[in-house]
C-alpha cells in the first residue's frame, strides 16, 4: 500500500507570485510617508505578517506613528493589494506548480496550504487551484507568524498527518525555519544562498520531477 504524506504549500512566491503586488501596495504607502522603499527592502517582508511588515517599513524611514495611523495604513495597504488581485487568473500560477499538484492528487496524497496571507482563498479560487487543497490554513487561522511553526502544525493536524510525514514547500527563510522547527521536511523554492537551511532546494517547480516526488512519498 502506498504511503500517505502531507504536502504543505506556502502561497506567495510558491504557487503564485503575488509578491509584486504586495511590493506595489507597500511602496505606495511608503512613498506617501516619504520613505524610499526598494525591491531589496521588500525582501525583508517575505513570510512576515502585515503588521510586522508595516513596522519594518516605518523603522526603515525612522517614522513614529500612532496605533490609529498604523491601523489606517494596514487597511489601505490591503485594499490596494486586493485591487491588484481583481484580474488574477490561472496565468499567475508559477511555472511547474500545476504538474506537481496534479501528480500528488493522482497519488492520493493529502495537500494543504500553509500561508500567512489573509487573502489565500480568493487567490486560490481565482487561479483555479482551490480544488487541489484538502486543507487551508491562512493568516485568519493563526496567531504566530513564521518562523513560528503554528501554521504548518495546524495544517498537518487538519490533514491528519504526523509532522515527520509532512513536507513543506517554502520560498522564505522564515518559512523554511518554521518547517525545520516543526521537524518537517523543508523544500526551498528559490535561491540556494538564501534558502540554505532547507533540506532540499530547487530554483523553481520545473526542476522537481515525479521521481523526486515519488521518493518523498516512499521515504
Amino acid at each position: 500500500m502506498k504511503k500517505r504524506k502531507g504536502f504543505i504549500f506556502d502561497l506567495d512566491g510558491v504557487i503564485v507570485d503575488t509578491a509584486k503586488y504586495h511590493f506595489l501596495a507597500w511602496k505606495k504607502i511608503a512613498n506617501e510617508l516619504g520613505i524610499d522603499f526598494t525591491l531589496e527592502h521588500n525582501e525583508l517582508l517575505k513570510g512576515v505578517s502585515r503588521v510586522r511588515s508595516l513596522d519594518i517599513i516605518l523603522e526603515l524611514g525612522k517614522v513614529e506613528a500612532s496605533q490609529e495611523d498604523k491601523d489606517k495604513w494596514l487597511i489601505q495597504k490591503n485594499e490596494d493589494y486586493l485591487s491588484y488581485l481583481v484580474d488574477m487568473d490561472e496565468s499567475e500560477i508559477l511555472p511547474g506548480v500545476m504538474p506537481v499538484l496534479q501528480f500528488l492528487k493522482e497519488k492520493n496524497q493529502p495537500i494543504a496550504l500553509g500561508s500567512a496571507s489573509k487573502n489565500a482563498r480568493p487567490i486560490l479560487e481565482k487561479t483555479g487551484t482551490l480544488p487541489f487543497f484538502d486543507a487551508i490554513v491562512d493568516g485568519n487561522d493563526v496567531v504566530n507568524a513564521k518562523p513560528d511553526p503554528e501554521v504548518f502544525l495546524h495544517a498537518a493536524r487538519l490533514l491528519d498527518i504526523s509532522n515527520e510525514d509532512s513536507i513543506v514547500f517554502e520560498d522564505s527563510v522564515a518559512g523554511v525555519q518554521a518547517a525545520n522547527v516543526a521537524k518537517m521536511i523543508s523544500i526551498g523554492i528559490g535561491e540556494e544562498e538564501t534558502l540554505h537551511e532547507a533540506q532540499y532546494i530547487f530554483k523553481d517547480f520545473t526542476k522537481i520531477d515525479s521521481a523526486f516526488l515519488e521518493s518523498l512519498i516512499n521515504k
